[in-house]
């Protein structure tokens, strides 16, 4: 559970830059959040104490979700996997496609870095519909790990994430929920 004080302290510090990057989005900047060294270790402390113990690895959706991401697992003192936008990364690799509102996207990530059997983080710094992060789990089952939690800064209750990533039976956890 994540300290009220903290909760408090994100709010007044994440930005709402209302229609961006379209019309009746409400664009969360957690860019303050870098401007603020303590703040920024608060919420890693927080990350990092929910998966404590329950993680062998720690794998971060591209590119946000390398923020806190290698942090964490610097923290945790277990490796950091990248999982990035297609072609972005030397091969070997895998990839995973997954729909968008509009078309189709692939997240890919390099093979014989996660070991099977591997306890697995999923950490970026949204969720928001849940396809990204559906598309991460199951790389890192692909590649015989255990998806045990998913982390993020923020989830968007109306968008249904959460509700998406039930499938793979792990926790999770968010700092705040909009």
């Amino acid at each position: 559970m994540t300290n009220p004080e903290l909760v408090q302290k994100l709010e007044k510090t994440i930005q709402n830059i209302p229609d961006f990057p379209q019309p009746g989005i409400q664009f969360k900047d957690i860019t303050p959040i870098f401007l603020d060294p303590k703040l920024y270790e608060e919420v890693i402390k927080d990350l990092a104490d929910f998966s404590r113990g329950k993680i062998d690895a720690v794998c971060g959706i591209e590119s946000r979700g390398y923020l806190f991401g290698i942090a964490i697992a610097v923290a945790l003192e277990v490796p950091f996997i990248l999982i990035r936008k297609a072609g972005k990364l030397p091969p070997p690799f895998v990839g995973e496609k997954y729909d968008l509102e509009y078309g189709t996207a692939e997240i890919e990530m390099r093979t014989g870095q996660l070991k099977p059997g591997q306890r697995v983080l999923i950490h970026d710094d949204l969720l928001a519909t849940g396809g990204t992060t559906e598309a991460a789990a199951k790389l890192i089952e692909k590649q015989g790990g255990e998806v045990a939690q998913f982390s993020f800064l923020i989830a968007l209750k109306d968008l249904h994430g959460t509700e998406r990533l039930k499938q793979f039976d792990a926790e999770v956890h968010r700092i705040l929920e909009y």
